[in-house]
């Protein structure tokens, strides 16, 4: 899949709009980094790792467009522009192990002159982009020994090359397998409400040539008891340290379908979506996302004015439902191995 997501380019992040596919493919410039941050919010550009590049990115833009002369004011400017676009998206850890990187760039280097600063925090957020697709691409090539000519695979939400520069993190084993010239079929569920399934996944998989059925999400256990499906794999957007894993709503109850079944779950996400620092996923922060997203559908309200809503992002899967994570150090059947790869 020769498909980049997002880039810097003349001054601007260009990102493909992710809220118009499958009618229209568009790549939109941003040189504002509050613009970058709505961008995020709305899910212009999502998935946990494109999050993070984009957030690096936003930093960049507030950098390079930064009027400041005053090494005070900068750093004040910086700071504020990071709480802005930190406040985007809650659950992606990837998106504060990126602000923290550019961070980290700017309190190394607060002793310099301004126009280095801004050059240093430009150079670490394309380091951050181009690490991005080499980490998916030995992603990819790990996950791609777990799947055999004949499976037929399932996944949910997006988690290809439109949720990350290039490759993709559950989908970057599957492309890899398919250019290996390995015959394999690929369902996604539609995934409810903004249906990422449906509208992304379906949309790559299918400009690739791999053949890709869409289901409703309430379908899947159906499918699976009829022995249509022998393997599951998902991204992720946070991982606490003992393996529980936060992923799109609807991961959880997949995990337990595919374990009644016996069918292997894996997990692939990058070392960044990692976070050490939670013991378990109990601690792991949930977006709440509008409640518009369920009660109107193509503009047109489908629920009862005065009836609440529930719409969380994420769920979290605990991690003895996960068969293996599946990282670019390599495949963890247990999450102990998670220390080898640090």
């Amino acid at each position: 899949m020769d498909l980049v997501t997002i880039y810097w380019e003349n001054k601007a992040v260009h990102l493909i709009d992710q809220t118009l596919l499958p009618s229209e493919e568009k790549v939109i410039s941003i040189t504002d980094y509050t613009d970058l941050a709505e961008a995020i919010k709305k899910l212009k550009v999502r998935g946990a790792p494109a999050i993070g590049v984009a957030g690096a990115f936003g930093m960049a833009l507030a950098s390079t467009y930064s009027k400041k002369t005053d090494k005070t004011d900068f750093l004040k400017e910086m700071a504020e522009a990071g709480d802005i676009i930190a406040a985007t998206r809650p659950t992606a850890v990837n998106l504060f192990w990126a602000l923290k990187k550019i961070s980290d760039v700017i309190m190394e280097n607060k002793d310099r002159e301004i126009v280095e600063i801004k050059r240093l925090i430009l150079e670490k957020a394309l380091q951050i982009w181009k690490d991005d697709i080499d980490i998916c691409n030995s992603i990819g090539k790990n996950a791609s020994v777990l799947f055999r000519s004949g499976d037929r695979i399932l996944t949910h939400c997006n988690a290809g090359s439109l949720a990350t520069v290039k490759y993709g993190t559950a989908l970057a084993g599957v492309y890899y397998a398919f250019n290996e010239g390995k015959s394999i079929e690929v369902y996604a569920d539609e995934t409810r409400p903004l249906l990422q399934g449906a509208r992304l996944t379906s949309w790559e998989l299918n400009k690739s040539g791999i053949p890709v059925t869409v289901l409703c999400d309430n379908m899947s256990a159906s499918l699976i008891s009829r022995g249509k499906i022998n393997k599951i794999i998902v991204g992720a957007d946070r991982i606490a340290a003992n393996g529980d894993t936060a992923n799109k709503i609807g991961t959880f109850g997949l995990a337990i379908i595919a374990r009644y079944h016996n069918i292997p779950f894996y997990v692939a996400a990058p070392l960044s979506t990692f976070d050490f620092e939670l013991t378990d996923g109990s601690k792991i922060p949930i977006e709440q996302r509008s409640s518009e997203e369920l009660s109107y559908f193509n503009k047109k309200r489908i629920i009862p004015e005065g009836v609440r809503i529930y719409n969380p992002a994420f769920d979290v899967t605990p991690s003895n439902l996960i068969s293996a994570w599946i990282s670019e150090k390599g495949i963890a059947e247990k999450a102990e191995k998670f220390k080898e790869w640090l």
